[in-house]
């Protein structure tokens, strides 16, 4: 036995990384595949993620293959659904790992793990949580940080305890941005008469509603950002209430131009719209993390999440907004479970509009209202 029980990785020949989670999640996933592949160059290193998830690690060059959990089996019947989960599992079994790497909470990707016949399983403490006997599924087992710690670098803890240490440089993160997808949003800009960086763009949504700022705060914002003579983009997924929520926006900043993009992008587009903008206003969304990848200036507003954990990630043009409250970061949904975080609610406009003014400008550092 070496020191720190490293597995000798010289054999593997195929690896598997396991990341079942939310958007942002997985592109927080891209230096582990970096790095991943960088310490195995022989080695094939494909991704498990959900289908959704795609655009967030496509096009990575560190990855070889992926195999997609599609939510949508979620509304079939128990057989069907079964019979689809098998058949992931089947494929994952086929393909002789020799190490999977399992970075999601839950128990798929513990299972998936331990169907892989891999000689090396690598996953996090479950602390008795999940499936009985759930820690026996990995043969190393990765401590979980007991401060808080990025998402980023948590997960490249997964490396480290099977003996790779990343360089402080080589823990970037990637987004490929495909060119239909960039010359589409050229096109559309052109078509409004908006040139390239010249333009805010804003994202005030996020699928947690409890993230968001007031919609009157976002429409007193816009209203600022036009009286500056800036022009205004925004953006939204394809979810109703995103959707319902920009025009609701909209709707109380009714002399204000701006060009509404909400549920009309995909995400290969939304990262080119993120690239190609002066800025990003968002809240802890997909969004900011995008920016952190494409380097976009971003200003990104935090109240009951923690921007310790997932804040801007080697960007130096972001800037954090948040409030000095000693109930923040709660992790709640809204105060009391409200739904509402009166800690985004009661963020001054003349903060945002400073940290904006701050990342467009020479200056680069962090900071907390």
């Amino acid at each position: 036995m070496t020191y720190g029980n490293y597995p000798d990785l010289s054999v593997v020949k195929r690896a598997l990384v396991i990341k079942m989670r939310h958007h942002g999640d997985v592109l927080l996933t891209a230096p582990l595949f970096s790095n991943l592949k960088k310490a195995l160059p022989q080695a094939e290193v494909d991704a498990f993620i959900y289908k959704d998830t795609l655009p967030m690690l496509e096009g990575h060059p560190g990855i070889s293959d992926f195999l997609l959990y599609d939510r949508g089996w979620k509304k079939l019947s128990f057989l069907k659904k079964a019979a689809k989960e098998a058949g992931l599992l089947k494929m994952v079994r086929s393909k002789g790992y020799d190490l999977v790497i399992n970075l999601t909470e839950g128990d798929r990707g513990a299972i998936a793990a331990m169907v892989s016949g891999a000689q090396f399983r690598v996953g996090f403490d479950p602390k008795g949580s999940g499936l009985f006997g759930k820690k026996r599924a990995f043969t190393h087992v990765v401590k979980n940080c007991p401060h808080p710690r990025h998402t980023v670098e948590r997960q490249l803890d997964v490396l480290r305890r099977i003996g790779i240490f990343p360089a402080p440089e080589e823990r970037d993160l990637f987004i490929h941005i495909p060119g239909d997808s960039r010359r589409k949003m050229e096109d559309m800009l052109e078509k409004e008469e908006i040139r390239p960086n010249g333009y805010i763009l804003i994202h005030p949504v996020s699928r947690w509603k409890f993230k968001c700022l007031a919609t009157k705060q976002i429409a007193r914002l816009i209203s600022a950002l036009s009286e500056r003579g800036l022009r205004i983009v925004m953006s939204a997924g394809p979810d109703a209430e995103e959707i319902a929520m920009v025009q609701e926006i909209l709707s109380l900043a009714p002399e204000v131009s701006v060009l509404n993009c909400a549920g009309k992008l995909s995400l290969k587009e939304l990262t080119a719209l993120i690239a190609m903008s002066r800025a990003l206003i968002c809240v802890d969304s997909v969004p900011l993390h995008i920016a952190s990848a494409t380097k976009t200036p971003v200003v990104v507003m935090f109240g009951p999440t923690s921007d310790q954990n997932w804040g801007p990630w080697m960007h130096p043009k972001a800037r954090v907004v948040a409030q000095k409250m000693t109930c923040r970061p709660c992790y709640q949904d809204g105060c009391g479970g409200s739904k509402m975080s009166d800690c985004l609610f009661s963020i001054p406009q003349n903060a945002i509009l400073s940290a904006l003014d701050e990342v467009l400008s020479e200056r680069t550092q962090f900071a907390i209202i």
